[in-house]
């Protein structure tokens, strides 16, 4: 499954870059993106727990018309400074599988997480200031076997030749699933996103609170490279992400919009008072774990640029989720992949 997905990146990727011609490197003054997230732990020849997770998400174009930019302090003043603070949405929608160690197996495992799948829409407004950026994030949807969690793995093995998944009569029942997240990150070197070589170090923390997830979350990210973007943070599939928008504000954009890459790594800590997918469901009886209240995360990677086109791979280790899990934690890739159109 890797490969094909990473060659649909790739000729995506090719597409565009070739249909730019040059007088279309400078960037629009404002325009959307279009970011499509795919995490799989078959990166690394395993099939288990957090097992896949695919994400689409749009940016619109800054808002304009949101009320606060009129505030005196906010939008340019007479002598044509620009304004300091700028308003995004984003949309999308999700899907997350968790499945247990041994797949083959039809029955219930009681000492192992739960089958359970995730099907969602959100909607998220995000608030950017040169050295800031708020995000407040809104997810509605279903856990259970509504969230085609059964179909969606085993129609794909079936078509890849895998073994099927026999034990997902026993995922957590249907129940309706809503988290709020907000989320504050940071960027440190204010020189960022110049042109040329360049560093910048982005911490973030964010609180969520839902039946699905309830937890506060606090991490950084440093990265190095040329032509950096003054963005916020590589994003991977989590609650109330970063940002991968285009600003119209010549503060908030970077300076060089024709090619860059970099390298980065990150961490996240994760205090985590309910986990729909380790506690079971809310209000019905359902196979449970028990959790691990504290969680750690790192990630590393590598991001190329061209053209305001992103394209980005990052491999993520994640510490033991529950307290019967063996050995030590999980490993699974993520791709990422940003048009701005």
């Amino acid at each position: 499954m890797n490969r094909q997905v990473f060659s649909v990146f790739l000729l995506v990727l090719f597409c565009w870059t070739g249909s730019v011609s040059a007088a279309d490197t400078e960037p629009s003054t404002n325009r959307g993106n279009l970011v499509l997230y795919f995490a799989n732990d078959l990166f690394y020849n395993t099939d288990k727990y957090y097992t896949n997770a695919v994400q689409l998400r749009y940016i619109m174009p800054s808002l304009d018309w949101f009320p606060a930019v009129a505030d005196p302090d906010v939008q340019a003043d007479a002598s044509g400074t620009p304004m300091i603070r700028e308003y995004f949405m984003s949309f999308g929608v999700g899907q997350a599988l968790f499945t247990p160690e041994d797949t083959a197996s039809t029955e219930l495992q009681k000492n192992d997480r739960p089958y359970a799948a995730h099907l969602y829409g959100f909607a998220a407004l995000h608030v950017k200031r040169p050295m800031i950026m708020d995000t407040m994030e809104l997810s509605l949807g279903v856990v259970g076997p509504s969230a085609l969690g059964e179909k969606a793995q085993n129609k794909v093995h079936r078509v890849r030749g895998f073994d099927l998944a026999n034990g997902w009569r026993n995922q957590l029942r249907d129940e309706p699933a809503i988290m709020f997240t907000w989320t504050r990150n940071y960027r440190l070197n204010e020189n960022a996103g110049a042109s040329g070589w360049g560093w910048d170090i982005l911490p973030h923390h964010s609180l969520t609170a839902g039946n699905v997830l309830t937890q506060a979350a606090m991490g950084a990210e440093l990265r190095y490279g040329w032509n950096l973007p003054r963005d916020f943070s590589t994003s991977l599939i989590r609650p109330g992400s970063g940002i991968e928008g285009t600003s119209a504000n010549p503060v908030l954009r970077r300076k060089s919009d024709g090619w860059g890459w970099y390298v980065f790594v990150g961490a996240e800590g994760k205090a985590i008072i309910h986990n729909i997918f380790l506690d079971g469901n809310s209000w019905t009886d359902s196979h449970s774990i028990e959790k691990k209240p504290f969680v750690g995360e790192l990630n590393a990677g590598v991001a190329l640029l061209i053209n305001g086109m992103r394209i980005t791979y990052q491999h993520v280790y994640i510490s033991r989720e529950f307290r019967a899990q063996r050995g030590g934690g999980q490993d699974y890739g993520s791709i990422s992949l940003t048009i701005p159109f």
